[in-house]
């Protein structure tokens, strides 16, 4: 106990999710989690715990085929705790059993969801568990008008439930392996209740808390959103809209060369929005062009909303490097959108994560195609899935050795958790440099 009161915040908050990821490969280790009645090995085990945790997806067993009710409900609570963040969990039972947020967890959920500050902490937590049962339990009833009739009315529901919440959390596990292994949401490809209610749910888990709460609080006065909130929705609608066209163009005489205007629309919109980052897949993904699997891990890397339950390198990231780019390109002084400027730190972040990103993403690269005989756009592809807790594959997943399963449970633990925070967590206390270094111009470019 004294040893965890010296740690950082960052270290704790990186400890918690390790030690709920050991948790659950536990659970998930027993007989009686797996269908069979037999012991899975701790290895996988660690990889679906993680990949749940970690809101990822990736799997090297179905789902619905490998584990049973016990199974498939543990994995629906890690996905639930990663998704909304474990001490927005702990905090939420507190404060229903009337505790009151010490500045030390104040503290903390800022650090680990993303908030920008601790102002009026307990009414936001309860604001945002609010909305969130609120968002799944509509999911849900709407899924389960399409369930209930194909599988009975106690499946229907408990279907509809897990979709609902691995969809707003952006997870990406199914249940859809009894209809084919690993066959995601591709029986409802043109179903449209079933397509648009994940897909909305995808979006709206992948805004963020500071979005849904300047959205809860000044509901359609766009004028008084922060600057974030602007950028998020800006950003986040642009690249649906985007990625929905160039699909729509790229595949219009390959993969959806058979299939009507509305499953052409439908399947275009989820190819764009499940790549930020929820897992499911409406349609063969090996079979799409080579095109189609390079934007998808575009849309992999950019990922969705810092603070929210998506991965990758953020859209405002992404945003804030685009405008420093274009002024910088202008020679201004200062880089701006929306009439306000970023700060300089902001900048120096932005920088920093995508630099950061791309070196860990080629690591891992590295050490999957040294280990395995699979091309290099399947394992760019599963790099990318896992370090932006995306959990799409292009099928090699099951195949995967030891070492090559570590190396995806490391990349998934650093998306999720943020590569920022676990280098805080490594390093421990900030320390003040001693001495002011003396500038020199070198040449760039």
């Amino acid at each position: 106990m004294v040893l965890f009161k010296t740690l950082t915040y960052s270290q704790k908050i990186v400890l918690g999710f390790i030690l709920l990821g050991l948790v659950g490969t536990i659970l998930l280790a027993l007989p009686i989690s797996s269908k069979t009645g037999n012991w899975t090995p701790l290895l996988d085990s660690l990889f679906t715990s993680i990949s749940a945790l970690c809101v990822t997806g990736l799997t090297v067993y179905d789902t619905f085929t490998h584990w049973s009710f016990l199974g498939q409900l543990v994995i629906l609570c890690l996905i639930q705790v990663g998704g909304i963040g474990f001490m927005t969990v702990i905090i939420s039972i507190s404060t229903g059993l009337g505790h009151k947020i010490g500045l030390h967890e104040r503290q903390l959920l800022v650090e680990s969801s993303g908030l920008l500050h601790s102002a009026n902490l307990s009414f936001l937590v309860k604001r945002i568990t609010i909305f969130v049962i609120m968002i799944e339990a509509i999911g849900a009833a709407l899924l389960s008008i399409r369930f209930i009739p194909e599988f009975g009315i106690k499946t229907g529901i408990y279907y509809g439930v897990f979709h609902s919440i691995s969809a707003f959390c952006n997870a990406g596990f199914d249940l859809m392996g009894r209809f084919g292994k690993y066959s995601s949401l591709t029986p409802y490809s043109t179903d449209s209740l079933v397509i648009l209610t994940v897909s909305i749910l995808i979006f709206l888990g992948g805004l963020g808390f500071i979005v849904w709460d300047d959205i809860l609080r000044y509901k359609l006065n766009l004028k008084k959103y922060s600057l974030h909130t602007k950028i998020v929705l800006i950003t986040s609608i642009a690249f649906t809209l985007v990625g929905s066209i160039l699909f729509l163009l790229i595949e219009n005489n390959h993969i959806f060369k058979e299939v009507g205007v509305k499953g052409k629309i439908l399947s275009s919109l989820f190819l764009s929005i499940s790549p930020r980052t929820a897992g499911f897949n409406a349609v063969d993904l090996p079979m799409l062009t080579n095109a189609s699997i390079f934007l998808t891990i575009l849309l992999m890397i950019v990922g969705g909303s810092s603070g929210s339950t998506a991965g990758g390198l953020k859209v405002t990231t992404v945003a804030v490097l685009f405008f420093s780019a274009f002024d910088n390109s202008r020679r201004r002084p200062t880089s701006s959108i929306l009439k306000r400027r970023f700060s300089d730190n902001t900048i120096k972040q932005a920088s920093a994560m995508f630099t950061f990103y791309l070196i860990i993403g080629s690591v891992g690269a590295l050490i999957l195609s040294s280990l395995n005989s699979s091309t290099l756009e399947e394992i760019v592809f599963e790099v990318f899935s896992a370090l932006g807790t995306v959990g799409i594959t292009l099928g090699i997943t099951p195949n995967l050795g030891a070492l090559s399963k570590v190396t995806l449970v490391v990349l998934m633990f650093v998306g999720r958790v943020g590569w920022m925070l676990l280098i805080f967590a490594i390093v421990g206390r900030n320390q003040q440099a001693p001495i002011s270094r003396v500038s020199e111009e070198i040449i760039v470019g």
